[in-house]
């Protein structure tokens, strides 16, 4: 039976990069699971790679067929973006490990629709005046930035990702990410050791 090692954190924390580095560790057997979206494609992003960008239209007739697996609707100053999986042919725990980057919602319904043995949580966090930094640099880079989104964003995730929704979670092991590379050493040991333990 094969895992799905959910990473979490609250926006700017390093999950992205984290993500990334982690897959192109050679040794780790995981496959990655592309998200879908309707939230418009950002500079630098491609179709496919960060998520699968689609209309409502598209949302619409993946729920009708039932493929829809979790979905999360965010009101931002921009309109309502939704983020969800979809049983798309993606996921087969018979065979494969799964990598994926999601919320603690998303974490929630994962572990409910494929079982709590079959989904690790990988929770990561920053202090917020750390993050906040990262997050503004980031979005300075945009062609549009979009600054009422980001406070409306990190304000959010207070709430979102509140000790209290922590600990109903069940979230306990976390990875504090002071250092990129320290922290992806110690989240790469964490997967790796989850993986013997399941041989």
């Amino acid at each position: 039976m094969g895992k799905i090692f959910c990473i979490m954190g609250k926006s700017s924390s390093g999950k992205d990069t984290l993500y990334k580095e982690i897959l192109m560790t050679g040794d780790l057997p995981l496959s990655r699971i592309v998200l879908y979206t309707t939230r418009p494609i950002r500079f630098g992003e491609t179709n496919g790679s960060e998520y699968f960008f689609v209309d409502e239209h598209r949302l619409k007739e993946l729920e009708e067929e039932g493929r829809v697996i979790e979905i999360r609707a965010y009101h931002t100053v921009c309109g309502v973006w939704k983020y969800f999986t979809v049983n798309d042919g993606q996921i087969d725990l018979s065979k494969q490990n799964y990598l994926v980057i999601t919320t603690l919602e998303g974490y929630i319904k994962f572990r409910d629709y494929f079982g709590a043995s079959a989904v690790e949580p990988v929770y990561v966090e920053v202090e917020d005046g750390l993050r906040l930094k990262r997050a503004l640099e980031r979005e300075m880079l945009q062609r549009e930035p979009k600054y009422a989104e980001l406070c409306r964003r990190f304000l959010a995730d207070t709430e979102d990702f509140s000790e209290e929704k922590l600990e109903a979670a069940g979230i306990k092991k976390r990875f504090l990410n002071e250092d990129l590379e320290n922290t992806r050493k110690e989240m790469i040991s964490y997967i790796r050791g989850v993986l013997q333990n399941c041989e």
